[in-house]
């Protein structure tokens, strides 16, 4: 009988290639694999056609799904290696860390506050104290090197002579264990004791040749193995908890350091690379740069490449390599293909050096009831989960486009961002444009779903009427309506009318109503696009609009310039609404709602101003009606705030009508020129705000316009004459008129 302890780097190309050669060499009866004994049902699944690494073990507890962890795996992951060579050759294959059952228990008791989703499964050295975050450091500081990974690298992964390299790994990874303090982690311990248990059951199994792969950290444990009574004792009476497991889709983004994975790398898509090109002198690795480029209108030619991986060859020999690594290559793509310039060397690394692959899990698969019905979804509307950014645009007018987008607002419905909308064009448009990108983490949200429906259409239906129930006001419940719309759930649609038109009607508040409108309203935009019957919703908008009518003009009497400012924000909105919904008696009502509002004397002025505006774009008041109510606005003489307050509501967001009406333009003009020093200087910080929000086209033309000192003389009358007309200095330029049309001092033509 015999046991080899393989130690390994997890995800390193070279560890898997060493494994492979190890198992076609060995030919084990039985391969064990760290990994969590849950997914050993799995394994039977592995060497199904429809796998594609990258994928991952999920577990999870099934009363609280946001309790999980995975267990990634890339085709260069030498976990992986063993497991499909023992798929292919129907050898056993175990998986042999603490069960899940009492790691999440023990997380549960340790951390009881604390829910997490976890992707850290495989824990090798990274422990709390500090000797530990890095053990391979001290091996690698000795050899020359900075950190241990660097070392690890260079001494393994590209390593072409596997002669002994697992008896070398253990007697290092011995000497850590032995020179370093002894690490008090319980967790560790229990995880070493389950896994000499799990040996030690195959021995009894019956098994001759046992072949263990583990991190390297751990492999002195599993061959220096202590009593048996000792790691019962200790693994006895542990905590359980139910837990269920299935295979998932990975991307290698989520197998980097910066993604949180404690047991990550730095760069997957070059590992990739290195697993299906062990030899390559970096020739393979440039032509993939340049197809990059080039697939970016970047010009990038042959000789370039000979060039880069000339430059990289030399960058290794002054390094006393034996080939340039990933660092070598990019130092020469930077200097050769990039021209020094970092921007380009990152593309290289989010689309080549780390990548955006991502893998594929056979349907046949089992899993939870949603997750099913949400993948076979994505395969009848040809809509695959992708790692990467991409854009969808969807023409609602075809059927196949209309479900799509139907999919995707129901998964925003149950919290699943898979994907958001980046444009929606105009009112009343066919189109919408998306924005798609799939991470892992988005299959726990929709099994922690689940418990609300089998079939997406019954759970996002039924969370939606449960945050309906619990939502804080009508603002919520209209919001919420704006959104379910979209997403072809009619029960939900009419449920939420219900409590919208109960709420509506149990409410005096005048702004609840107005803050609910707007999403009301839009609702209407859907009604022929979606096959929508929008009339559900139009009666109880026009109820509440007549409502608003009603109690507006009291509602901004007598409120101070913070609230005027927010009133004038509802009356806006309102007043889009109103125009969306272009009912004309509707909009008569409410241009005599306004004109009640302009009328009383005290109205918030920046309310009255803007109220005028709306009326003056209608046409309503215009001529000099206008000019007289501009002109009573600005004369305020008692309180010159509030008249300023009054021309920021009326030239609200543009600026254009005091560049066409000459008449408004010099009411303004002779306003400000009427203030005091004191009254100018205390007001000019509102007036800056106020021609702020104009654009700068407008603001360049309104200062010309005052260089030019243009007026209306029609506007005259509203200030004493010499303020307008300077005669004595008119009267100078007369002898030059005459003389330019040809007139004599008699008077007489010459």
């Amino acid at each position: 009988m015999s046991v080899h302890v393989l130690g390994i780097r997890h995800h390193g190309p070279g560890s898997a290639r060493n494994v492979k050669a190890f198992l076609e060499k060995t030919q084990p009866d039985i391969i064990l694999v760290e990994g969590p004994p849950e997914g050993d049902e799995l394994l039977r699944w592995s060497a199904h056609s429809g796998f594609k690494p990258p994928i991952a073990i999920l577990a999870y507890i099934p009363d609280q799904p946001h309790r999980a962890v995975f267990y990634p795996f890339a085709e260069f992951s030498p976990e992986w290696q063993a497991i499909y060579f023992g798929a292919r050759k129907n050898i056993p294959v175990r998986f042999m860390d603490l069960p899940l059952v009492h790691s999440f228990a023990l997380e549960k008791k340790e951390k009881p506050a604390e829910d997490t989703i976890s992707s850290n499964a495989f824990r090798h050295a990274e422990v709390t104290p500090e000797v530990y975050q890095d053990p391979l450091r001290h091996l690698a500081e000795a050899a020359g090197f900075n950190d241990g990974e660097r070392w690890w690298e260079y001494m393994f992964e590209h390593r072409r002579d596997d002669e002994g390299v697992f008896d070398a790994v253990q007697e290092a990874m011995q000497t850590l264990r032995t020179e370093l303090p002894q690490k008090d982690d319980y967790v560790e311990k229990l995880r070493e004791a389950y896994m000499r248990k799990t040996i030690r059951q195959a021995e009894k199994d019956g098994y001759q040749n046992i072949v263990v792969i583990c991190g390297a950290w751990h492999a002195p444990a599993l061959v220096n193995m202590p009593k048996q009574k000792d790691d019962n004792d200790l693994l006895k009476g542990l905590p359980k908890v139910k837990v269920e497991t299935t295979w998932i889709p990975w991307t290698y983004n989520r197998l980097t350091y910066t993604s949180g994975y404690g047991a990550g790398i730095k760069s997957p898509g070059w590992y990739e690379h290195v697993w299906h090109y062990p030899n390559d002198d970096g020739t393979r690795w440039m032509a993939k740069v340049a197809k990059l480029f080039r697939s970016r209108d970047m010009d990038t030619s042959t000789a370039h490449i000979i060039e880069a991986v000339r430059l990289a060859e030399a960058l290794a020999a002054l390094r006393n390599l034996s080939k340039a690594r990933l660092e070598e290559l990019n130092e020469a793509t930077l200097a050769v293909l990039c021209n020094g310039d970092e921007i380009l060397l990152q593309l290289i690394r989010e689309q080549l050096i780390v990548s955006d692959t991502i893998g594929q899990v056979p349907h046949e698969v089992p899993k939870p009831p949603l997750l099913q019905d949400v993948e076979k979804t994505q395969k009848r509307l040809r809509t695959p989960a992708e790692a990467g950014i991409k854009e969808l645009t969807l023409d609602l007018r075809e059927d196949t486009q209309l479900q799509r987008s139907i999919f995707l607002h129901r998964l925003l419905l149950i919290d699943v961002p898979w994907a958001h909308i980046m444009q929606v064009r105009s009112k009343g448009t066919f189109k919408e444009q998306w924005q798609l990108k799939w991470e892992p983490e988005y299959s726990i949200r929709i099994i922690e779903k689940g418990n609300w429906g089998n079939t997406l259409e019954e759970a996002s239906a039924n969370y939606v009427a449960a945050q309906a129930k619990d939502a804080p006001g009508l603002q919520a419940v209209c919001a919420l309506l704006e959104k379910v719309i979209p997403s072809d759930l009619p029960k939900a649609v009419q449920a939420l009318i219900t409590q919208i038109n109960n709420l509506a009607a149990a409410t005096n508040d005048v702004v609840q109503l107005l803050e609910a409108l707007p999403a009301l309203v839009s609702v209407s935009r859907y009604g022929n696009v979606r096959q929508t019957d929008e009339t559900m919703v139009l009666g109880i908008v026009n109820s509440m609009i007549a409502r608003v009518f009603v109690s507006l003009p009291a509602t901004c009497v007598g409120i101070d310039e913070e609230a005027g400012s927010k009133m004038t924000e509802h009356i806006y909105q309102l007043n889009e609404s109103i125009i969306l919904l272009n009912q004309q008696d509707q909009r008569s009502e409410w241009y005599t709602t306004l004109r009640t509002i302009c009328n009383h004397p005290n109205t918030a002025p920046i309310v009255s101003g803007y109220s005028t505006r709306i009326l003056c774009d209608a046409k309503i008041v215009e001529g000099e009606e206008l000019a007289n109510r501009f002109h009573f606005a600005l004369s305020r003489t008692a309180n010159t705030s509030e008249a300023a307050s009054w021309l920021e509501g009326f030239l609200k967001g543009s600026g254009t009508i005091l560049i066409i009406d000459n008449r408004l333009w010099t009411l303004v003009d002779q306003w400000v020129k009427s203030l005091s020093e004191a009254d100018f200087i205390a007001l000019l910080p509102l007036m800056r705000r106020t021609f702020s929000q104009f654009s700068h086209a407008e603001r360049r033309k309104i200062g010309e316009k005052a260089k030019k000192g243009i007026t209306d003389p029609t506007a005259t009358a509203l200030a004493p004459a010499e303020d307008i007309a300077d005669v004595a200095r008119a009267m100078r330029g007369i002898p030059v008129i005459a003389q330019l049309l040809g007139i004599n001092k008699k008077g007489t033509d010459q």
